[in-house]
C-alpha cells in the first residue's frame, strides 16, 4: 500500500522483485486537490513555471492561448493545446539516455518511488495519470531505460522520461522478458496510452528515483555482504587459529562506534565454540611436504602433508624461562605473539566503519523514500495573495543529499574488499600463513599452483574497485545553458555503487573459497598431530621435532621429557574444530566445492563460490548454526 509517507526500503525491494502495489484513497484525494488547483490557476491565466512557461532556460517564455502559426492568414485552428504539448514534448525530448538497459528490479523500484512521491499531493498530477502509472507497474511492463544520461538535478530527468514515454505509448518496454515497442507493450498488458495535462510531464520526470532506487537495492545487497564479510573473516581467523581477545566486548566498549561494536559481536558469535581460536601456540604444527616415510601407518600415509616443530634448546631460553614454563619450548606454525596482523585483529574497526557508512546512507535514503522531489511544489491549501506563494520553485530534485551519502559508501566498498584480499593473501603466502602450505596445496612433486592465482583475481578486482571509488559528486558539469549550473551526479554515484557491490561479493567469495581450504589444512594438521600423539610414545613423537639433541647429549633427557609433555597435551585434547557457525558455512561450501587435493580446473568452482555468496547460502547456513548454538558471550 503506497501512501506517500510510509514506504520502507524493505517494501521497495519487494516491489522491485515483483510485488504489486495499491494506492491509498486518502492520498489520492490530496492528489486530486492539487490537480484541480493547478487547472484553476491555468483558467485564471496565472504564470506558473513548467505549466504556463517553458522549462529550464526557457522559463521566461510564457505560453499563449494557441499556437502562433494558427494566426497565419487562411489557416484553420489546429486544435493543439500548448499546455498539453509542453508536457508531452518534455517527455519525448528528454528520453535520451544511452547504454545498456537498466535491470528490471531497478526500473520497478524507480516506478514505485515515483508513484509514492506523487501521492503526497504536491506535484499536480491527476489521479487518472497516477493510476495509469500504477497499472503499468502492476502489469509487469518494464520500460527500457538505458543506463547513462542523468546528472542528478533536475533529478533523474532522462531516465524518468524513459519511464514516462512508455506510458504515452512511445519508447520500448520488456513484457515477460520480450523487448517490444511501447505501444505494443501497453496493448499486450491491456492498457491504453495516457495523455498528459498541466505539469504532469514535470511530475513524471523531475525527481531522484534512479539514484534512490539503485541506492536502496545496492544497500540491501551491501547489508548482506557485510554479514558475509564478517563470516569470511571468522573463517579465516579460525584457519589461522587466531587470537580472540581483540574482539572482546569490554575492549570495544572503550571505543563504541556502533558498527565496530556490532562487527565485534558478530565475530564473537560466529567463532563461538571454536577450539582452534586461542589454541596454545605450541600445539599448532607447521606444514612439511609429504614424503614416503612421513607417517607410521597406512591410514596416516593418506594424509596430504607432513607436520613438524622446532625444539628450542635449553641454552637458548635465557631470560625467557618463565615464558617456556607456560608455553612448551616448541615452535610450530603459530608464532609466540599475543596479537594477529591488522587484517585479522582490526576486522571490527574496518568492517565496523563500513557498517557506519552503510547506516548513514540508509538514514538518508529512508528520508528520501517519502520525500517530494519534483519542482515546482504545489501548496493548494495555502492562503496567499499571489500564485507564486502557492506554486513554489525550489530545488528538491537536487540529488546531492543522496550523492554524498553514496559517495561515502562508494569509498567504503574498496576498503572492505581490500581487507578481504589481504586476509586471502595471508592464507596463501607461506611467509604469513602461520605454518600452512604455500598456496594451500601439498605440492610434494613441485608441479602444483593451488590457490596462487585466486589471489591474483582478488587483487585485480580490488584494484578495479579502487579506481572506481572516486566520488562522482565532487565534479559538477552545468547543464541547460547554465540555468542548471550545479548538479549532483548522484545517478552516476548510485550506478557505480550498485555495480561495485556485486564485485565486492566476488572478492568475499574468493576469500571464503580460500579460507575453507586453509581451514581444512589447519584442522587436519592439528588433529593428525593429536592422533599421532595418542598412538606413539615420546620417542616416536620426537620424529616430528627438528633440533633434537643426539643420543647421549646432556640435553637429551630434558628434550624427551618436554616432548612427552607436548605429546600428552595433544593426546588429551579433544577434536580441534572451528566455531559452530563457521563449521556450518564450511560444510555448505564443501557440499558444492570439494577440497583441492591436487591441481585441477578451478574456474567452475570459483563461479560456484560466487553464486553461494550471491544467493546467501553460506550466510544462511552460518545463521542457522548460530541460532542453534545460542547467544555468544
Amino acid at each position: 500500500m503506497l501512501d506517500g509517507v510510509s514506504l520502507t526500503r524493505a517494501q521497495l525491494v519487494q516491489v522491485a522483485r515483483g510485488a504489486p502495489v495499491t494506492l491509498d484513497d486518502g492520498a489520492l484525494k490530496a492528489v486530486a486537490r492539487a490537480a484541480e488547483f493547478l487547472a484553476e490557476q491555468v483558467r485564471r491565466e496565472e504564470p506558473i513555471y513548467g505549466v504556463s512557461t517553458g522549462f529550464g532556460s526557457n522559463a521566461d517564455k510564457l505560453l499563449g492561448a494557441h499556437p502562433l502559426r494558427d494566426e497565419l492568414p487562411g489557416t484553420l485552428p489546429s486544435g493543439r493545446s500548448l499546455h498539453a504539448e509542453l508536457q508531452q514534448n518534455l517527455i519525448l525530448t528528454h528520453a535520451v539516455n544511452v547504454g545498456e538497459p537498466m535491470a528490471a528490479d531497478v526500473v520497478r523500484a524507480m516506478l514505485c518511488i515515483r508513484i509514492n512521491t506523487l501521492l503526497r499531493g504536491h506535484s499536480g498530477i491527476r489521479v487518472e495519470t497516477l493510476q495509469a502509472l500504477t497499472a503499468l507497474l502492476n502489469a509487469g511492463v518494464v520500460p527500457v531505460v538505458p543506463s547513462l544520461g542523468s546528472v542528478g538535478a533536475s533529478g533523474d530527468l532522462s531516465p524518468l522520461s524513459h519511464l514516462a514515454i512508455v506510458l504515452l505509448g512511445g519508447g520500448e518496454a520488456f513484457v515477460q522478458g520480450e523487448r517490444l515497442p511501447g505501444a505494443e507493450a501497453l496493448r499486450r498488458a491491456g492498457l491504453a496510452p495516457a495523455t498528459l495535462s498541466y505539469k504532469e510531464g514535470l511530475a513524471l520526470n523531475n525527481g531522484t528515483a534512479q539514484m534512490l532506487g539503485m541506492g536502496v537495492l545496492a544497500l540491501e545487497r551491501l547489508e548482506r555482504l557485510l554479514d558475509t564479510a564478517d563470516l569470511a573473516a571468522a573463517m579465516t581467523i579460525d584457519a589461522f587459529a587466531g587470537r580472540l581477545g581483540a574482539f572482546a566486548e569490554e575492549v570495544h566498549a572503550l571505543r563504541p562506534h556502533p558498527g565496530q561494536v556490532e562487527a565485534a559481536a558478530r565475530l564473537r558469535a560466529l567463532l563461538a565454540g571454536s577450539t582452534l581460536a586461542d589454541i596454545p601456540y605450541h600445539l599448532v604444527p607447521r606444514f612439511r611436504s609429504w614424503l614416503p616415510g612421513s607417517w607410521d601407518t597406512a591410514e596416516a600415509q593418506q594424509l596430504r602433508f607432513d607436520i613438524g616443530w622446532d625444539w628450542v634448546p635449553a641454552d637458548q631460553r635465557h631470560g625467557r624461562e618463565k615464558f617456556y614454563r607456560r608455553f612448551k619450548p616448541f615452535r610450530g606454525g603459530k608464532k609466540h605473539q599475543p596479537q594477529d596482523s591488522y587484517s585479522l585483529r582490526c576486522v571490527p574497526q574496518v568492517h565496523g566503519a563500513v557498517r557506519d557508512a552503510l547506516a548513514q546512507a540508509q538514514r538518508v535514503l529512508d528520508i528520501e523514500l517519502n520525500a517530494v522531489t519534483d519542482n515546482p511544489l504545489v501548496f493548494p491549501q495555502k492562503q496567499a495573495d499571489h500564485v507564486e506563494e502557492q506554486v513554489i520553485s525550489a530545488g528538491h530534485f537536487h540529488g546531492m543529499p543522496l550523492a554524498l551519502a553514496l559517495s561515502y559508501v562508494k569509498a567504503a566498498i574498496p576498503v572492505l574488499a581490500a581487507i578481504s584480499e589481504r586476509r586471502l593473501n595471508k592464507l596463501v603466502d607461506p611467509a604469513t600463513s602461520d605454518g600452512l602450505p604455500a598456496f594451500l596445496i601439498g605440492n610434494e612433486d613441485g608441479t602444483e599452483s593451488g590457490f596462487m592465482i585466486v589471489q591474483y583475481t582478488a587483487a585485480a578486482i580490488v584494484n578495479d574497485l579502487a579506481t572506481r571509488a572516486h566520488p562522482a559528486s565532487v565534479f559538477s558539469i552545468p547543464t541547460s545553458a547554465n540555468a542548471e549550473d550545479h548538479v549532483s551526479m548522484g545517478a552516476n554515484e548510485a550506478r557505480h555503487v550498485l555495480s561495485m557491490v556485486e564485485d565486492l561479493g566476488r572478492v568475499l567469495a574468493l576469500e571464503l573459497h580460500t579460507a575453507a581450504q586453509a581451514l581444512d589444512f589447519r584442522s587436519d594438521m592439528i588433529n593428525a598431530a593429536r592422533d599421532l600423539a595418542r598412538r606413539s610414545d615420546a620417542a616416536g613423537f620426537a620424529a616430528k621435532i627438528q633440533g633434537a639433541p643426539a643420543e647421549g647429549h646432556r640435553h637429551r633427557a630434558v628434550f624427551l621429557e618436554e616432548v612427552e609433555a607436548l605429546r600428552a597435551e595433544l593426546a588429551d585434547g579433544g577434536g580441534y574444530h572451528p566455531g559452530a557457525a563457521v563449521a556450518a558455512a564450511h560444510a555448505a561450501l564443501r557440499a558444492r566445492i570439494p577440497f583441492l587435493d591436487r591441481d585441477r580446473a578451478l574456474d567452475g568452482e570459483v563461479a560456484e563460490a560466487v553464486r553461494l555468496v550471491a544467493d546467501g547460502s553460506l550466510l544462511a547456513a552460518a545463521k542457522r548454526a548460530e541460532q542453534g548454538a545460542g547467544p555468544a558471550g
